[in-house]
């Protein structure tokens, strides 16, 4: 979803680390890539800081994700392009579902805010894993959820541990330049700039 619907990253990018200064942690553009993009608030938490009681956790995630709405909500649109594909997945009947690091405020507020709802009938958020990406656990389920074997699945992920756990699921994967560059996303089966450069025919010839 985020980098994916829309393009979410340069606001939590701003959200984390006004969030981690506030409590002692000057991260780097690195260490963020390596540690927190992708993964669960619970999983970057406390990697960061350590076991904490599962109160303390959501108090965190949940201060730190109201920041990020407050950040972006008056600039928050599609990412160019996805409303008309969503519409071709539609006329072909082509089943779909967001597997999401995100934590279901999230998902409200980003499906609201682009009118997307109605796209979407299958969504697992981060209550529905216990490992988050890079582990596969996440796509996994969506297949499963979607009724398909992942070898007839297509992710589109932006993060690179999302195409490495896409990769892992079995599934194809479309990489999208949100946050990366084609060649930090050269490991997926294809790369697109936005959703102008996909159609349903270009997912057939993928998928075989």
């Amino acid at each position: 979803m985020d980098g994916v619907i829309v393009d979410s990253n340069p606001y939590h990018k701003i959200a984390i680390k006004q969030f981690c200064k506030k409590y002692g942690f000057d991260l780097t553009d690195q260490q963020l890539v390596k540690n927190i993009y992708g993964r669960t608030n619970k999983e970057w938490l406390t990697h960061l800081m350590g076991q904490l009681p599962e109160v303390q956790i959501q108090a965190y995630s949940e201060e730190k994700e109201l920041a990020y709405r407050q950040l972006f909500k008056n600039t928050i649109t599609p990412v160019k392009g996805l409303i008309p594909f969503l519409d071709q997945l539609d006329h072909h009947h082509i089943a779909r579902a967001i597997g999401t690091s995100a934590p279901q405020s999230n998902v409200v507020f980003t499906l609201s805010k682009t009118n997307t709802s109605q796209y979407f009938d299958i969504i697992l958020n981060d209550t529905f894993v216990i490992h988050g990406k890079p582990h596969p656990e996440i796509y996994l389920k969506a297949a499963r959820a979607l009724s398909l074997p992942n070898d007839s699945c297509i992710i589109i992920e932006d993060s690179l541990s999302g195409v490495e756990a896409g990769k892992a699921s079995g599934s194809k994967v479309i990489g999208i330049t949100t946050t990366h560059t084609r060649e930090e996303l050269a490991q997926t089966d294809l790369v697109i700039d936005t959703f102008d450069d996909l159609s349903v025919a270009i997912l057939e010839d993928l998928v075989g």
